[in-house]
């Protein structure tokens, strides 16, 4: 016994006393300030001395063109990543990774834009970098300090002589073959606010906002973490004693053969392996030691998801892994990621709930019973005493029950008890020693009523269930539930007639909405499965529109996305063009955030991502590039799920000419028109970046991007860059204690806003970069006064509302300057402008708005001003087009 304790002192010594040498003491190969890495097919890298370990990029599985900026162990077979920089935000290829002359790494795109820069400061004494064979990238002084290194900025994995102080931590990655942030943290917490004492933990994260969830591994008073030369995970207390974590009682080993890392899995679990330097073909890493012993059970959080996702059923199998896998009525999210967690496959039969709560009819519904498997943090009722009977019967009888999880009497001292649980389900597991509970799933039976609904949406009553019933006894559904439609293959759409759609609208009868491509209206397709659809009619299709239609169809129906509004078939039958979409059940997304009840924070920021990426598959990932043209909140839909979905895309080349930019060839909506449109310029995908950086403010601030009763504030992105530019991005968010609680992140958006609606297109970001941004995996700069020719906040202390500059076309800075001419004459002062000096056309466009309020003459009188005097000379506009357009804006306005 005595041995093995001076052995083990002896090996705390010899650690010590190897963490005092200076790493760059070792062996390396020089990286000269000014060297680069480009991301190519050349595999060239830094490598350490021994071959060991390499920095450079990889080219992900699957992905030939994007890369990641990572270290990784160069001689074994699977080029284990051990660090990254770039995370979920792959380099393009061409990016490079240059070490500067002020001593910083810094990854940039081909296109200029930085993608990363290690976190040091600027140092024009920079000597070199290196990579060492413990794994760690170092950049040094001229006097031999370390300015940087990557075991500083950890990301999921440790190597030996690697030290985690409390101010660092370790986060998962998304999956094993995706290196984004995933949603577990190793960290240090804090016992108590005047306690300096920690506590190593593991917890889940909010992977969008990183918010920290319940520990569900603790190791008391710990102040670092530390990975010995061989390969041990070591302990160090507030006091300085240092204990083994990762094999206690064992005696230490003095010499190593073996690679070893300790990494914190994307499922959640830290392990420790071991990997052999001699290897055969057949080894590969193995698992030693890992904590927690089962992550199924230990995670008893309120919030996050657990290892398997939602509604899904989790058991621990060998090193601790989760087995995941759905409950009965549900499938996977993702079919090809098993932990994404679960959805439930039929949910028609919510729409067979009475006002009360309750379902119309028991008989449509099953229960699958599953032994010893719990949910234990979801239930929203508990019933006891009650019989497993009764627990089945209230689960039946109660449209909100999903699942009822009943334990029997002999558990719980004679008394029965049902807990009932909605939806979604977290933290699911299963285990026959540890769970003495009994799952009771409420599934829709085959063939019942609510999966082939006559008259799914109740809010129609009895009458149109009769109705619904008498058409199918006199055999008058809508021919085209049986034959009349067919599928193109092509397209895998339904090709209706007018006459089908006709019938399934009720001869069009409600109405949905009106947009500038056409007219919405609800209706009913009966299949193999009744539902619900969307039938918008196309208006004022252009002639070559008319010609393409089938060309652009094709295309729209071939374009499946997660936050795209799904197209399910077209009319294309003489003069009628028509679509047919998926319903969504929520609405738009204009309807959700201008209502009364102000939509939750944390809703926002999902929807605000899930059209960003929407429209960053629009336009990259598509075979063939879309511009929307037309991004405002009443094109953006929500499902049951309030997940955000892109409409009308791919419409604006069928419906506008995109040859001339006359004003009547203007696209898009007031508010949200990118400048551009204004000018002789081309239109790019910029455009529709412009118009979701005014729509992101609007989710940020839940209010209109024109409000003219606001005075000041009328125009959302000047009040919004004037906020932000003094410091007082809170005021847009006045009165949302929850926003106001998340000031980082609101901050964060306005920013990425400012920088969407840049004047120039060129200061645009892309679309897969405002993506990134919100996903916090880029870095957002300080934006510039996005305005070309400055704010109109600035504009208005001149004494007619404008600048000495010339005018700018930007929209809001003509309406802030129309608002302050139409104050300056309504207290008298007029202009004269005599007829005789106008135009035949400029009359005929006085003669037809003369009849306008005051407010329109005004604007008319401005613009012949503007004119005259030249203003308008750089402006890319024809004097006519921006008389009409002061013209129509204001009457818009009024």
């Amino acid at each position: 016994m005595a041995s093995a304790i001076s052995l083990f002192y002896c090996h705390l010594l010899v650690f010590v006393i190897t963490l005092l040498v200076p790493a760059i003491a070792q062996v390396n190969t020089n990286v000269s300030a000014g060297s680069a890495l480009f991301a190519t097919d050349d595999n060239s890298t830094w490598t350490s001395p021994s071959g060991d370990f390499s920095f450079g990029f990889r080219c992900l599985p699957g992905q030939q063109d994007q890369f990641l900026l990572a270290i990784w162990f160069a001689k074994i077979p699977d080029k284990t990543i051990v660090w990254s920089a770039n995370g979920r935000y792959p380099a393009e290829r061409e990016s490079k990774v240059e070490l500067n002359t002020a001593g910083q790494l810094v990854l940039i795109a081909p296109s200029g834009w930085e993608l990363w820069r290690s976190n040091n400061n600027e140092n024009p004494l920079v000597s070199n970098g290196a990579m060492l064979d413990t794994g760690n990238f170092v950049i040094t002084s001229k006097n031999s300090s370390i300015m940087w290194n990557s075991f500083d900025e950890p990301t999921n994995t440790m190597l030996p002589t690697q030290v985690l102080g409390f101010a660092r931590s370790l986060l998962s990655t998304m999956s094993e073959k995706s290196f984004g942030v995933g949603k577990f943290q190793l960290r240090f917490r804090q016992q108590n606010i005047s306690s300096s004492s920690y506590d190593l933990i593991l917890n889940q994260i909010a992977v969008y906002t990183q918010n920290t969830y319940g520990a569900y591994y603790t190791e008391h008073n710990v102040s670092e973490l530390i990975m010995d030369k061989s390969g041990y995970l070591l302990v160090k207390n507030s006091l300085g004693a240092i204990s083994n974590l990762s094999s206690e009682g064992e005696v230490l080993r003095t010499e190593s053969d073996s690679y070893y890392r300790a990494t914190l899995d994307f499922d959640g679990v830290f392990r420790l392996y071991t990997h052999p330097k001699n290897f055969t073909g057949s080894q590969t890493w193995a698992a030693t030691w890992y904590v927690p012993e089962n992550i199924c059970l230990n995670i008893v959080d309120t919030f996050g998801s657990g290892p398997c996702g939602y509604n899904s059923i989790c058991s621990p199998k060998a090193y601790g892994k989760p087995e995941c896998q759905c409950a009965p009525g549900f499938s996977l999210l993702d079919v090809n990621n098993k932990y994404s967690g679960c959805k439930q496959d039929d949910v028609s039969y919510m729409h067979e709930c009475n006002e009360m709560g309750t379902v119309i009819s028991e008989d449509q519904f099953e229960i699958l019973e599953m032994e010893n498997a719990d949910w234990p943090l979801t239930a929203y009722e508990l019933l006891q005493p009650i019989t497993e009977f009764e627990c089945k019967k209230s689960c039946l009888h109660d449209c909100y029950c999903a699942v009822a999880i009943f334990q029997d009497p002999k558990y719980n001292n004679g008394t029965g008890r049902c807990w009932k649980k909605r939806l979604p389900l977290t933290n699911g597991r299963y285990n026959r020693h540890a769970v003495d509970r009994k799952a009771l799933f409420k599934i829709v039976k085959l063939n019942s009523p609510s999966q082939n609904p006559t008259n799914p949406d109740p809010g129609q009553g009895k009458q149109d269930q009769a109705i619904s019933i008498l058409a199918v006894l006199l055999e008058k559904l809508p021919n085209f539930c049986r034959t009349s439609h067919t599928k193109d293959l092509d397209m895998n759409l339904r090709s209706f007639t007018y006459k089908d759609l006709e019938e399934a609208t009720s001869g069009f009868k409600e109405e949905l909405g009106r947009g500038s491509f056409g007219t919405v209206y609800k209706g009913v397709i009966v299949s193999s499965c009744s539902k619900y659809v969307a039938v918008k009619k196309l208006e004022k299709m252009i002639k070559e529109g008319e010609r393409e239609f089938k060309t652009e169809v094709t295309v729209i129906g071939q374009i499946h996305h997660k936050n795209l509004v799904r197209l399910l078939g077209y009319c294309d039958e003489g003069e009628h063009r028509i679509l047919v979409y998926e319903f969504m059940y929520k609405g738009s997304l204009s309807s959700f955030l201008f209502g009364v009840i102000r939509p939750s924070w944390q809703q926002r920021m999902q929807i605000a991502l899930g059209i960003a990426r929407g429209l960053m598959y629009l336009h990259e990932e598509c075979s063939m590039q879309i511009i929307h043209c037309d991004i405002k909140p009443q094109n953006i839909l929500l499902d049951d799920f309030f997940t955000a979905k892109i409409s009308d895309f791919g419409l604006a080349k069928l419906l506008m000419n995109h040859q001339t930019r006359t004003l009547t060839g203007i696209g898009g909506t007031k508010g949200y028109v990118a400048p551009e449109w204004f000018r002789n310029t081309p239109v790019t995908i910029k455009v529709d970046v412009y118009s979701f950086g005014v729509m992101l403010l609007e989710i940020v601030c839940c209010r209109r991007c024109v409000e003219v009763e606001m005075e000041r504030a009328a125009i959302l992105i000047e009040w919004a860059y004037d906020c932000y530019s003094r410091g007082k991005v809170e005021r847009l968010v006045e009165n949302d204690e929850e926003a106001i609680s998340d000031m980082n992140w609101v901050k964060k958006l306005v920013m990425v806003a400012i920088w969407c609606v840049q004047d120039v297109p060129l200061l645009r970001p892309s679309m897969r970069e405002v993506t990134h941004m919100l996903e916090g995996i880029l870095e957002i700069s300080t934006p510039p006064c996005p305005f070309l020719y400055g704010s109109t906040f600035e504009a208005e202390k001149s004494s007619m509302g404008f600048s000495n500059n010339k005018v700018s076309s930007n929209p809001s800075y003509v309406w802030r300057s129309l608002l302050a001419a139409r104050d300056l004459i309504k207290e008298g002062l007029k202009w004269q402008m005599p007829l005789s000096r106008l135009s035949s056309r400029d009359k005929l466009v006085w003669k037809e708005n003369r009849s306008q309020s005051f407010s329109v003459k005004t604007a008319y009188q401005v613009a012949l001003r503007m004119r005259q005097q030249q203003w308008v000379e750089n402006s890319g506009l024809m004097a006519e087009q921006i008389v009409l357009f002061f013209c129509i804006i204001v009457a818009s306005a009024e």
